[in-house]
């Protein structure tokens, strides 16, 4: 899968991990020799006659998934702080990529889930993956933008090798408030870098005008058919101030497709 050679997936048994498990297996696919780590961490140390049980039950969920794998996913066990020890084993295992189940939040605009803590917090690349979430590659992926450029390509890396691999289509989406906006000017500009950032996968830039940029971004997923939304959780982009991290909080908790953090 080109630069994605390694994937961690944080699993704990969990209904929203088992289905993780599975949305990555099908993302690996069965021709890309892709290693997948899954990371079980405990809070409290974990006996040695439970750590056997716990690599046992991972063999009958590798069993029971739908896809064989080129390499078979190796299971590791952790004590320690959740959000910590999934971003040092990152590091120290090299992993490109971390994909996380979620159960979200549709409920409540405030709560703090261990995933969107995690892509807060990461210094790499954060895929989320809802449960309950079609589980099927991502053709059609919005890249949700402001009216800045992005100043470093390498930040859409990942993004452009998920498009390579699956031939994919990159709606970039930009929702404003006002009611003047610039498009031509900023659509122009933006355009151009992100052809030639993002290739032949760059679809079209859309603008929405939506006083809730939340509900302009899901009501778009749900209009175009998205499979994939990707979002800049941080300040990657010139003359823009970072984030405090809401929204990238809120369409971790609300969405119902997979949501790639860039960073």
């Amino acid at each position: 899968m080109g630069g994605l050679d390694k994937i961690l997936v944080p699993f704990d048994f969990s209904e929203a991990s088992l289905n993780a498990l599975e949305y990555v297996a099908n993302f690996v696919g069965t021709e890309r020799s892709v290693e997948i780590l899954a990371l079980y961490v405990s809070t409290m140390q974990i006996e040695e006659v439970d750590e056997q049980k716990l690599d046992r039950d991972f063999e009958k969920v590798l069993e029971s998934l739908s896809v064989r794998l080129k390499k078979v996913p190796k299971f590791k066990t952790l004590t320690g702080n959740v959000t910590r020890t999934i971003l040092s084993t990152q590091q120290s295992s090299g992993a490109d990529l971390i994909m996380m189940g979620t159960m979200g939040d549709k409920v409540t605009d405030e709560a703090i889930t261990n995933t969107s803590k995690l892509v807060l917090d990461a210094d790499c690349p954060v895929i989320s993956i809802p449960y309950g979430c079609p589980i099927k590659e991502p053709k059609n992926i919005a890249l949700v933008m402001g009216g800045e450029t992005i100043e470093d390509k390498e930040v859409l890396k990942t993004l452009l090798e998920i498009a390579r691999t699956f031939d994919s289509k990159v709606h970039v989406l930009t929702i404003y408030k006002e009611s003047v906006y610039e498009e031509e000017v900023v659509g122009d500009k933006t355009d151009n870098l992100l052809e030639y950032y993002l290739e032949h996968f760059y679809a079209e830039h859309n603008f929405s005008k939506n006083q809730d940029v939340e509900e302009g971004i899901l009501e778009y997923i749900e209009e175009k058919g998205i499979d994939m939304l990707t979002i800049l959780p941080r300040n990657h982009t010139e003359r823009s101030t970072a984030s405090e991290g809401r929204l990238t909080k809120l369409l971790t908790l609300h969405s119902e497709i997979p949501v790639l953090a860039l960073d």
